[in-house]
């Protein structure tokens, strides 16, 4: 009982401890300029060399402080959250060996070295979606772990093509991967960041993995596992300069930034919501990256990673007072009874909407300024204005729904502010305040030239003014009506379910797949191949062994024969 009450203790202090010292190192990186590597060679095969390689340069250390900093905050957390799980050791152990495997993918420039955190993030978050053993928790974790391992084959034969480089360091080759001879290998790494990153086709399985733990949630799908694909586009930037690759990626990240803030208007779970929104936060950093600016895609990583994470734990403090509900509509009137998280709350969404001084606000608008100025076309220009508008509409409801709507809870719920939890959250509440001017003064001493009409200028804030002043009086209006879009029923479900991508990802793929595989098995696997393959062979050798049977049983008579059948030959071949 002793370990289970202090466990959560020892692993915030460990973490934060290693957060202080990679910040530290971060910023003696950035001042000196330093790069460290440390290789460590595993095998010689030929000209070949395996190396597992460590690299530590400021990227690398400020992503892992981050990486821990949030971690530290979670476990915590989970301290009160999941204290009466009767499985709260484990989920600890799962927790610490999935930020082991994160610190091993962003310490890693080596494509078979970052294959060791690249499949222990997919391993333990399947463990981790399926922590409650129910058959929902089953099938996202299947959905989940099926959708990353198309990554996983993609960074496998990303390893098989560069065997011809002689060495699987992507960041040395970087300058020669640009060649268009390349373009296949190219193609290969951004299929890896999109599956891990839930781009479309493959966005289904990000909201299906609510399924996990709240702060499974606030951890893995907000600022780590889903961001690894972004931090693999940031380091295989330089192979991505003026490729053809870069406009396809641009329209699915722009198509994926879109889609998600659509279907966050029309959801009504908490946690998936809130997930739509970092599918949205997730297509516009890798369309910035796609227009050519990897580190303005860096600064959003970081600054999103803050406050959404701050967000989910907000969102699980809410449902565990709730009595387990995660429909905003049994939620409503929340600040009157949970002053200090509801403060935490507001703070994390209008950081999202990127309102002025808070973390998302530098990164974000920095980045939709870089867009409009950027040689883009007129599809994803609009993709991005309809995107900002989207995710400031579906932040405004989520807070009318649960934050300032009319109460709608039960009777019997005893809503009030967890003192462990709210405690957890004073760093993330913050950094969610004052990290996004620290970042933009570390990472761009000099400012970006930012050359733009007015009328370009204040585009954003009109769209989020507008898409504020919508989001909340359209809501507003339809809660005393819920049924009212019952009338558009077709395309509520269209824009709600993601364009129908959780069924195309499910049903019909393994309708088909399972149908194909079926006849496969039965007219190949059990019939072709068993004839000329496995049973075929059998049966030869089975025939041969007969005779070397008889052969070895050292009978006279078959040597009597044999030497009769030798001399006959041997006299018709002379004669």
């Amino acid at each position: 009982m002793v370990w289970k009450v202090y466990m959560h203790l020892v692993s915030m202090l460990t973490l934060g401890v290693v957060s202080m010292v990679c910040g530290f190192i971060f910023v003696s990186k950035m001042l000196s300029g330093v790069t460290s590597v440390i290789e460590w060679e595993l095998m010689t095969l030929n000209s070949l060399t395996v190396i597992f390689v460590l690299i530590f340069d400021w990227i690398s250390m400020l992503f892992l402080s981050f990486v821990t900093l949030i971690s530290s905050s979670v476990l915590y957390y989970s301290g009160s959250y999941m204290i009466e799980d009767k499985n709260f050791d484990r989920f600890m152990y799962l927790v610490l060996a999935f930020v082991m495997s994160m610190a091993f993918m962003v310490l890693s420039p080596n494509l078979i070295s970052i294959l060791l955190g690249w499949d222990g993030l997919g391993l333990v978050s399947y463990a981790l979606v399926i922590f409650y053993q129910n058959e929902k928790s089953a099938n996202a974790g299947m959905l989940t772990v099926l959708s990353n391992r198309v990554g996983d084959v993609a960074i496998l034969l990303g390893i098989g093509l560069m065997m011809n480089l002689g060495s699987w360091n992507f960041m040395i080759w970087g300058d020669y991967l640009g060649d268009e001879k390349w373009l296949f290998l190219k193609g290969l790494m951004v299929l890896a960041a999109m599956t891990k990153s839930a781009q479309i086709p493959f966005s289904a399985w990000l909201p299906a993995a609510m399924a996990a733990p709240t702060p499974v949630s606030a951890l893995v799908h907000s600022s780590t596992l889903v961001t690894a694909g972004v931090y693999l586009m940031i380091r295989f930037s330089s192979a991505l300069e003026a490729s053809k690759i870069q406009s396809t990626l641009l329209i699915i990240s722009c198509l994926t930034m879109f889609m998600a803030g659509l279907g966050a208007n029309f959801e009504y779970d908490l946690k998936k919501i809130i997930a739509l929104s970092t599918l949205s936060q997730l297509g516009v950093m890798l369309s910035i990256l796609a227009l050519g600016f990897p580190d303005l895609s860096f600064f959003h990583l970081l600054s999103h990673a803050l406050f959404k994470a701050l967000l989910f734990m907000c969102a699980g403090v809410v449902i565990h007072s709730v009595s387990g509900y995660q429909d905003i509509r049994f939620m409503g009137c929340l600040v009157k009874f949970m002053p200090m998280t509801v403060s935490y709350m507001v703070v994390s969404n209008m950081a999202l909407c990127g309102f002025p001084f808070l973390a998302g606000f530098y990164s974000k608008d920095m980045i939709l300024e870089v867009a409009f100025m950027s040689w883009i076309n007129f599809i994803a220009l609009g993709l991005y204005i309809f995107a900002t508008g989207l995710t400031v509409s579906y932040t405004m409801r989520l807070v009318f729904y649960s934050l300032s709507g009319s109460y709608n809870l039960s009777s019997l719920s005893n809503v009030y502010d967890d003192k462990v939890m709210t405690n957890s959250m004073g760093v993330l509440g913050i950094s969610a305040v004052v990290m996004g001017c620290m970042l933009s003064w570390m990472l761009f001493p000099e400012p970006y030239m930012i050359c733009m009409s007015s009328m370009m200028k204040s585009v954003v804030l009109m769209v989020s003014g507008l898409g504020a002043v919508l989001g909340y009086l359209l809501n507003m209006m339809n809660s005393t009506n819920v049924l009212k879009s019952l009338s558009y029923y077709k395309y509520v479900v269209m824009f709600g379910s993601m364009w129908f991508m959780p069924f195309l990802s499910t049903k019909k793929i393994s309708e088909v797949s399972l149908a194909k595989g079926m006849m496969s098995e039965k007219f190949m696997d059990k019939g072709w191949y068993e004839y000329f393959g496995g049973q075929g062979v059998y049966y030869i050798f089975s025939k041969m062994f007969v005779v070397l049977n008889t052969l070895q049983l050292n009978n006279v008579k078959v040597f009597m024969k044999m030497f009769i059948v030798s001399v006959a030959v041997v006299l018709l071949v002379y004669i």
